[in-house]
């Protein structure tokens, strides 16, 4: 079967020859994996481990004052954030310092921001993108749409952002609307160039905290659940795969993102309070896929290469029992896992 089958088959929670898997890293873990394979390209890489899930991104062509995606690099994103860069002795991560809508106070200052422009982007280069994610596979092709959550309260702060979800939603909503609609037509355009070779339109923004959710289920359904709904619900409609990641405790909305059209949730953040495969399965596993679970807090740090391979195989026999698990760590790979205990959970799916 190809990557793309098997995607496709697990979307449904249909059977394949094997589980599908898919990978984010870091910059840095990047690095290291093809140094430790001897592979000189990410595709290159992927095509190595087996990875069937690949997402594209999408060129910028737009002023150099707006250039950066959000968290991508110090200096200003295209939503007006300004991104400092801070470095561990693993990584180098950025850390919102200006909040561009912070200091606004009515709709109508919000309405006149100056947002970003929807030609900013070079939707042309979207082919040649996924060919090369296709060079030895068919693989299955998501592009990562943008949420209705993260991004206002980059630009609004995020303590003001929950406040004004509680004090005046009227804001709070008049942001989450703006992203919300910009995000959906620039997945539109995406779709629209990339000649039906886009197979999952993902979304996302981390609602959960590691206790319970960073804001009410009640508030999040009323002020910002019809928002993430515009970027799920229409493509659910036209015959994609769904995605929607956020970190977190986010069990008690679980059932709304079924109801809006989800099909996919990731990552699984399985020490979070109720997310285990032994909580989740039970609950949703014949309405939802899951996309993550091995876990990138406690074990891919600190356990051997053989425990990251059992570990795998458990959570592939719970989450995978209806045929709907994606193999994936739980986030991005951190610049303190050995290569070798990445590699253990690609040759578990293999071993399958």
């Amino acid at each position: 079967m190809t990557g793309r089958e098997r995607v496709l088959n697990t979307i449904k929670r249909q059977p394949s020859d094997r589980m599908p898997s898919s990978l984010r890293c870091t910059p840095e873990v990047q690095q290291a994996l093809l140094e430790r394979t001897g592979t000189t390209s990410k595709q290159q890489l992927y095509d190595l481990l087996g990875i069937d899930f690949r997402w594209i991104g999408l060129p910028f062509i737009g002023p150099e004052n707006r250039s950066l995606a959000p968290l991508g690099g110090e200096g200003y994103d295209f939503w007006g954030c300004y991104n400092k860069a801070i470095t561990n002795n693993f990584n180098t991560y950025y850390e919102i310092t200006y909040h561009p809508l912070g200091q606004m106070t009515t709709v109508e200052e919000i309405e006149n921001y100056d947002w970003p422009n929807l030609d900013w982007w070079d939707y042309s280069a979207i082919p040649e993108i996924i060919k090369k994610e296709k060079q030895t596979d068919d693989t299955a092709i998501m592009f990562f749409a943008g949420g209705a959550f993260e991004s206002p309260w980059y630009m609004r702060g995020l303590e003001q952002f929950l406040i004004d979800i509680y004090d005046q939603p009227e804001i709070a909503e008049a942001i989450s609307r703006k992203v919300a609609d910009f995000y959906y037509e620039r997945a539109m355009r995406v779709i629209e160039a990339s000649n039906g070779m886009i197979d999952v339109i993902g979304s996302g923004g981390d609602i959960g905290g590691q206790n319970a959710m960073m804001l009410s289920p009640q508030k999040w359904r009323k002020h910002i659940k019809p928002y993430s709904a515009k970027l799920i619900t229409p493509f659910k409609k036209m015959g994609f795969g769904t995605f929607y990641h956020s970190d977190g405790a986010i069990t008690p909305v679980i059932d709304d993102f079924i109801e809006i059209g989800l099909d996919i949730l990731d990552p699984i953040q399985v020490g979070a309070t109720g997310m285990t495969p032994e909580e989740l399965f039970p609950r949703f596993g014949d309405r939802l896929s899951f996309h993550g679970a091995i876990d990138e807090v406690e074990l891919l740090p600190h356990a051997t290469s053989e425990e990251v391979y059992k570990e795998t195989k458990r959570v592939m026999a719970i989450l995978g029992a209806n045929n709907g698990y994606i193999v994936s760590p739980t986030h991005q790979v951190q610049g303190d896992t050995d290569p070798d205990n990445i590699l253990a959970i690609y040759r578990a799916v293999k071993d399958n």
